[in-house]
């Protein structure tokens, strides 16, 4: 390795012809590649690096470390934060299952709640995701939530379910849906620094009602209900940095759903995935592993407080 380093020197100062330099590149790559890296780093550091036998090491603790710095650089200029608010915020799994096995108890039913809860889910989702695209859209996301309710009631025998108790499910669960509990005591200490807003394919309703019941203060609430396309619509991400006269990369997308940040970061975003592995209840989260390319990755609020610099 150190006689790698030698020829390396030789190169560098011109003594040694390329051919040779070629070959010896061949047979001692990882330890060219790792000096390599130590030289680089050097030249934006003052401080210097230990070199030792484990090049290799060395280059992917350094390549690390710089990925970091980057991204470090890269949400310095972060002045707004935009949240995903259906599961990344409210915990809608709970919320839904609870009332959907309340509401067949009272008719001596017994189903598999928990998966019809995620069934409602993944149908709502269905009819709003790049709503907007073609056509004017013509219901928002408690529309959606009836909609599907009603296609599951024939799916699973639960035709007993009177209309007062579907509106219930649909609409009343909806817009009483709890927090997360690492969000609330988290926001207003983000809010001191940042432009805080929900981001949300929720209705307008739906985003009032549960700031109300969980004591949260948005600085705005942005529904594509009101652009008139839904994500993840190249247009929704325009719309909001254009309401906020920002840069898009000014504007950090946090959300816990790779499908709403890989198209932010489309359009120009910063991301940040914040971890909810039980937002689907006892099922695994549909993708569960975020994306390295997002700019922060953590496990909870106060972790993404910490890593934007704020004291949570």
């Amino acid at each position: 390795m150190i006689g790698a380093i030698s020829h390396v020197d030789k190169m560098v100062a011109g003594t040694m012809d390329l051919s040779a330099w070629l070959k010896l590149l061949a047979e001692n790559y990882g330890a060219v590649l790792g000096f390599y890296a130590i030289i680089h780093d050097g030249a934006s550091r003052s401080e210097p690096r230990e070199v030792n036998e484990s090049f290799g090491h060395i280059s992917c603790r350094i390549g690390r470390e710089q990925t970091n710095e980057r991204r470090f650089m890269s949400i310095s200029d972060v002045r707004a934060l935009t949240f995903d608010t259906g599961g990344t915020i409210l915990d809608w799994h709970t919320g839904f299952s609870k009332i959907l096995a309340a509401t067949g108890a009272k008719h001596g039913l017994e189903r598999h709640w928990h998966d019809i809860t995620n069934d409602l889910r993944r149908k709502g989702l269905s009819k709003m995701l790049n709503l907007g695209k073609d056509t004017p859209p013509t219901h928002n996301f408690d529309g959606a939530h009836r909609m599907a309710l009603e296609e599951l009631i024939v799916e699973h025998g639960l035709e007993a379910f009177t209309q007062d108790e579907r509106h219930a499910i649909a609409y009343d669960a909806a817009h009483n849906f709890e927090c997360w509990p690492d969000f609330p005591a988290v926001l207003p200490k983000l809010r001191d620094e940042f432009i805080c807003a929900s981001f949300t394919i929720l209705s307008f309703r739906i985003i009032m009602d549960t700031a109300r019941r969980n004591g949260l203060s948005w600085d705005a609430v942005f529904s594509c209900e009101a652009i008139g396309k839904y994500k993840i619509l190249p247009e929704s991400y325009d719309m909001v940095a254009h309401y906020l006269q920002l840069n898009p990369s000014q504007i950090c997308m946090v959300a816990c759903h790779n499908f709403d940040l890989d198209a932010a970061k489309g359009r120009g975003y910063k991301t940040a995935f914040v971890k909810r592995p039980r937002e689907w209840g006892n099922d695994s989260p549909p993708d569960p592993e975020p994306n390295p390319m997002h700019d922060i990755i953590v496990d909870d609020f106060p972790s993404l407080a910490k890593a934007l610099g704020v004291n949570a």
